[in-house]
């Protein structure tokens, strides 16, 4: 093992921040001056795609190296059914391995976090060891039985609201300080280690501490802006150009205190590792502030939502712009690369290999299903989104409104990315292709035949052959998910008071 392999590993999620709006991909505001200083040594990656729009799938595909449509975890079975974890593999070898999230999808009942020695999550619903069931196991029993699936949904819609709560007035900076504070005290206890964290003050409600509200959203009530997507994506609540605009300025005040945070976590890790630790800042997904008319990250899969920041600090990467496609799944492979581990690593998905995405390596009958068309190629799977689709539907409810039949909050979809060409497919809707180079807001679609598009489309093609039709994104073939549950197991439940 060459002493790379010895290194502790920082790995910061920035929830839900979007690639324009950081200081290292040309942002004109200062939002981020402690990751602007990261930058000058560090790997700036210019074409970073997220694997899906949201948290759960991307976490899981970081994790595991894996496609959404591979590892399963999404909105229908929102759970990840494998201990074959990044934080497993590096604590196999004696790394202590932690994470700290406020995140409602990074937790114990999800599975995310399988093979972290340490788990603090400042986000419960679910009561820990009552009855003897492990968390996981309970929500998984939750969403694999219909009628219980709306215990789920409420559980989740309870999670929105303690979010909503706790992310009000100054007590929305108390959770990024005490996790920062925990994951410095772990890399002081501990001589070997991989922290993790998912940083979530940019997520809605924005609700930004000061000094950084009164810098970049002064004289905006945070309580008097729309703060609820669901309001505006169901149509029932305009947002006119100067709320829009004070929107952004909170977004961009929460921003500048993740950053804050990100500057401690920096100086402690430098300071409580032997040799420079080796560091990854990420966001997993983006925010839609109004573009395509949607507010969020919900029901679209484009570039705001997956063209996401990513910057490395690691010994066999050189400092400056990396121009080529990366996806976060390689962050898997990259990172237990020189490290004694049983995981299966493959150079081609490993940044610091000299064979990365030289996917014509691989064998026809090992490739995974992104290594069978161009290399320059990112792959973004969506499954219908039925969580969010029943709170939409609650909210339209509430103001006399319907969701229509064909909204596109009902369909999956699938993308593939180069740099220059998109293809989004959709159960629901004709395909749409935009060509980046001359439209990178996305806002002129292009015909699925049209030229521009027919490399990306022949990729897509290949990959959808290679992992099933759209409507089976996220299906899980390993197991019945409608399996009888016995008597016991809803007994249980009923203990822990979900029946």
């Amino acid at each position: 093992m060459s002493d790379i392999g010895g290194r502790n590993v920082l790995f910061v999620v920035l929830d839900t921040v979007r690639r324009d709006r950081l200081g290292p991909y040309g942002y004109d505001r200062p939002t981020t001056p402690e990751i602007d200083a990261f930058a000058e040594t560090a790997t700036v990656v210019e074409e970073a795609v997220a694997p899906a729009p949201w948290t759960l799938p991307v976490h899981a595909s970081m994790f595991t190296g894996r496609y959404p449509s591979e590892h399963g975890a999404d909105q229908q079975r929102p759970y990840l059914r494998t201990d074959n974890t990044l934080a497993g593999a590096l604590a196999a070898t004696g790394v202590h391995t932690a994470c700290f999230s406020s995140n409602a999808w990074i937790t114990p009942y999800t599975g995310v976090t399988a093979g972290f020695a340490e788990v603090d999550n400042f986000f419960e619903v679910l009561p820990g060891g009552i009855g003897g069931a492990p968390l996981r196991w309970v929500w998984e029993q939750l969403h694999q039985r219909p009628r219980l699936r709306s215990v789920a949904q409420q559980l989740v819609a309870l999670g929105n609201r303690i979010h909503e709560r706790t992310a009000r007035g100054d007590r929305g900076s108390s959770k990024t300080p005490a996790a920062v504070d925990r994951a410095i005290a772990t890399m002081q206890r501990e001589d070997s280690w991989f922290v993790f964290l998912n940083l979530m003050d940019a997520h809605l409600p924005y609700h930004p501490p000061e000094p950084f509200r009164s810098r970049f959203a002064p004289d905006v009530d945070p309580d008097a802006v729309c703060q609820n997507s669901k309001e505006y994506n169901a149509g029932v609540r305009a947002i006119d150009p100067a709320e829009w605009a004070a929107l952004g300025g909170l977004y961009d005040a929460a921003i500048a205190s993740m950053d804050a945070a990100v500057g401690r976590l920096l100086t402690a890790a430098d300071a409580h590792s032997a040799d420079p630790p080796i560091v990854v800042i990420a966001a997993d997904h983006g925010e839609l502030l109004g573009e395509h008319d949607l507010f969020g990250h919900e029901f679209a899969v484009y570039d705001p939502l997956v063209h996401v920041p990513l910057l490395l600090r690691h010994p066999e990467l050189p400092a400056g712009r990396f121009e080529g496609t990366v996806e976060l799944l390689d962050l898997y492979h990259t990172l237990l690369a020189d490290r004694p581990v049983d995981a299966s690593v493959d150079p081609t998905r490993c940044m610091t290999d000299v064979r990365y995405r030289r996917f014509e390596a691989v064998p026809p009958g090992e490739r995974d299903p992104g290594q069978h068309g161009d290399p320059t190629t990112a792959y973004v799977e969506y499954a219908q989104p039925v969580i969010e689709l029943a709170q939409l539907e609650r909210r339209a409810a509430s103001a006399g409104a319907t969701i229509d039949a064909d909204h596109r909050a009902r369909a999956s979809m699938r993308a593939g990315r180069r740099p220059d060409a998109k293809l989004v497919t959709s159960s629901l809707h004709p395909a749409m292709g935009f060509d980046l180079s001359s439209d990178p807001q996305e806002a002129v679609p292009l015909p699925v035949d049209d030229p521009r598009v027919g490399g990306v489309r022949a990729d897509l093609a290949a990959f959808t052959a290679t992992v099933g039709p759209l409507d089976a994104v996220g299906a899980d073939t390993s197991q019945d998910p409608l399996a009888p549950m016995d008597a016991a197991a809803e007994q249980r439940l009923r203990e822990l008071g979900y029946l």
